[in-house]
């Protein structure tokens, strides 16, 4: 099988062009090919299908198997790979994901796509919808019991269910490998949740560790961005319509949440090689 290893500031992934290609069992592959010791390594594994209703499909599958409904650093790479590969020479392109159908403004430089901007649609706020045991239109601020200890949080879907939780002490210290997987697993989420921790810099940035559901913790994490900037703005630390860089290990994404509730996210795609593996 080819396939092409490609990263959205840091969040890496395996890519299979199945246009040409076909994959059974992704779930046992994703497994297989994420080891980062017997595998290739990497968060997880991206098909990039045809679509009967965009440029392409996305299918996205965590490191333990799973399927997630989308992923932000993960739809920027695809839209670099078709216009790179030709599968889809324009500079705006549609993405058929899980959650929907995404739209993406490349940015282009001699001839190849560099980073992109992804129009992600409207936050998710009802806990219903995200899905989050909880009641009321929105859960914003709002203290859980995570393992014995209280947290503030606010729920957040951006095609994929997000917690994000602020805080006072540096993120940087956090013990995230000890708490990551109470938050990911707590009752309140019956579909698992992706958990962002978050430092307030100032009115425009944000810094952030995650940790995602079915890969532990990431470098980077698109969707979870965005929640955190939705959030930052819910709680009042940032505002409407003005950019918010959120930083994470892997690097930078520049995030604007409008008034009418659409997200747009902006960051970097990167190739980092091709290879061709005997399954």
């Amino acid at each position: 099988m080819k396939f092409s290893k490609m990263h959205g500031i840091g969040n890496d992934y395996i890519y299979v062009n199945c246009f040409q290609e076909h994959v059974d069992n992704p779930e046992k592959l994703s497994v297989q090919l994420s080891d980062r010791r017997k595998g290739i390594g990497a968060d997880g594994l991206i098909l990039i299908l045809p679509s009967d209703c965009a440029d392409c499909r996305m299918r996205i599958f965590n490191a333990d198997g799973s399927e997630a409904m989308m992923c932000g650093n993960g739809i920027r790479c695809v839209a670099k790979y078709v216009y790179d590969h030709a599968i889809v020479r324009k500079p705006e392109i549609s993405v058929e994901t899980n959650s929907g159908v995404k739209t993406i403004q490349l940015q282009i430089q001699n001839g190849i796509a560099s980073g992109a901007t992804v129009n992600m649609g409207k936050a998710i706020l009802n806990p219903k919808d995200i899905p989050m045991l909880a009641d009321g239109e929105t859960f914003i601020g709002q203290s859980i019991i995570v393992n014995h200890q209280s947290y503030a949080v606010t729920a957040v879907s951006m095609g994929n269910p997000h917690c994000v939780t602020f805080m006072q002490e540096d993120v940087d210290f956090l013990e995230l490998d000890k708490i990551g997987s109470f938050f990911e697993n707590h009752p309140l989420f019956p579909s698992r949740v992706n958990t962002e921790f978050i430092n307030v810099l100032n009115s425009k940035t944000l810094k952030m560790r995650v940790w995602e559901r079915g890969s532990g913790e990431t470098m980077a994490c698109g969707t979870g961005a965005c929640a955190a900037a939705v959030a930052s703005v819910l709680n009042g630390y940032c505002a409407y319509d003005e950019p918010i860089t959120v930083k994470l290990s892997g690097g930078d994404l520049q995030i604007i949440y409008q008034k009418n509730g659409t997200v747009f996210m902006t960051g970097s795609a990167t190739h980092v090689f091709d290879g061709e593996i005997m399954l």
